[in-house]
Formats: C-alpha cells, structure tokens, sequence
C-alpha cells in the first residue's frame, strides 16, 4: 500500500518540476513580494522537500530572480499584443497598466526595485526586463508612426516617456487611501495620448470598442 507521503512525491520530467517550482515562487512573489520567497515556502505547497528546490534552483537567490523574471515576461505577453493597429495595442498596452488587476504587478516591480538595491543578480534581471519592456513600447510607437496613426516623434523617447508614466502611477499602489480622480486613474493614458500627438480619450475609447 502506498503511503499517503509516498503519493505526494510523485516522479515529474524536470522541465515540468521546474516549472511547477518557478510558478509557485512566481506567486508567492506577486501576493507576498520576492522576500517571502524561501526553499520552504515554494518546497511546502508542492507538497516536496527544500532539497529538490535546490536540484533546480541552488540558492534561493536564484530562484527569486527566476520568479521575477517570469512574472514580467508573463506581464509582457499580456499586455503587449502583437494583434491589432498600433492604436489599438498601445490602448490595451496603457489601460492595462491604469487597471487594478496590474496592481500585484506593480507593487512586485517596486519590490524588485528596492531588493535589487542588494543583489546584482536581481539587478541583471531588471534591467533586462525593462530593456524588453521598452524594446516592446518602442516598437508599437515606431508601427503607429509608419501608419500614420500617431505624431512623427521620436519613439524611443517616446517609450520611455509613457514608462515612466508608468512608474510614476505604480509608486502609489501602496497608499494606504485611494484617490479616486480622472487625473490619477487615466495619468498614463493622457501622457501617452499628449506624446503622440493623439486627441483626449483616444486610448480609453479604442480599448472599450475591443
């Protein structure tokens, strides 16, 4: 009879443990933050022992960059699509970043912010995250200027100009009161609209008709 203990370590290929392994510590990086990633923390829900988290990750070090790195790249191929006018990219783009469903998003990129302060390899994996991030803006401002859908600018300022917009409405996740105001809730929308040249309104009315 197989014991109860038994049953639980059931035999996976290591690309599916180490899958398993990277969503757990992914999650726990978005509920929790990336501090709260420990061996045992990923090991326990998983129903294994720390000992097999370190076959695939060797220091937790390791693992929460792994985490991060995924959970951006999974931001990434939400929130930029690859379908649609340029026009209707960016609005998915720039009202997905407004939403609230981004929050845990946003407050996991301050978090790395800050950590990234003490680890150069969580260090690394932000500055090729946002690297990928703006290579992914630049390129939809660059398709809108081709088409004629936005101002002649220049898209690499452009990019980084709509990112920073970004940042600046993720330092206030953590508020503890909500504002509640057109300005604070459509701040990245109405800088990517004066940017490029577009009327008042654009993004949001373009995101609502798809």
């Amino acid at each position: 009879m197989v014991s109860s203990g038994d049953a639980r370590r059931v035999r996976k290929r290591p690309e599916e443990r180490r899958e398993e392994i990277l969503a757990a510590a992914a999650d726990i990086a978005l509920t929790e933050g990336l501090e709260r990633i420990t061996l045992r923390a990923v090991a326990d829900p998983l129903g294994v022992r720390p000992g097999l988290i370190t076959h695939y990750f060797p220091a937790a070090e390791d693992l929460v960059v792994a985490a991060f790195a995924r959970a951006a790249a999974a931001e990434r191929a939400e929130l930029f699509p690859r379908e649609g006018t340029a026009t209707q990219r960016l609005a998915r783009l720039v009202t997905g970043f407004e939403s609230r469903d981004s929050w845990d998003l946003a407050r996991l990129w301050l978090n790395a912010r800050h950590l990234s302060r003490f680890s150069r390899p969580l260090n690394e994996a932000l500055v090729e995250q946002e690297a990928l991030n703006r290579a992914g803006i630049v390129d939809i401002i660059a398709h809108g200027i081709s088409a004629g859908e936005f101002a002649t600018v220049d898209a690499h300022a452009a990019g980084i100009r709509i990112l920073m917009a970004v940042d600046g409405q993720s330092a206030s996740v953590n508020n503890s009161h909500d504002a509640g105001d057109g300005a604070h809730e459509q701040f990245v929308s109405d800088v990517a609209e004066w940017t490029l040249g577009l009327e008042p309104g654009t993004l949001r009315a373009t995101a609502r008709s798809n």
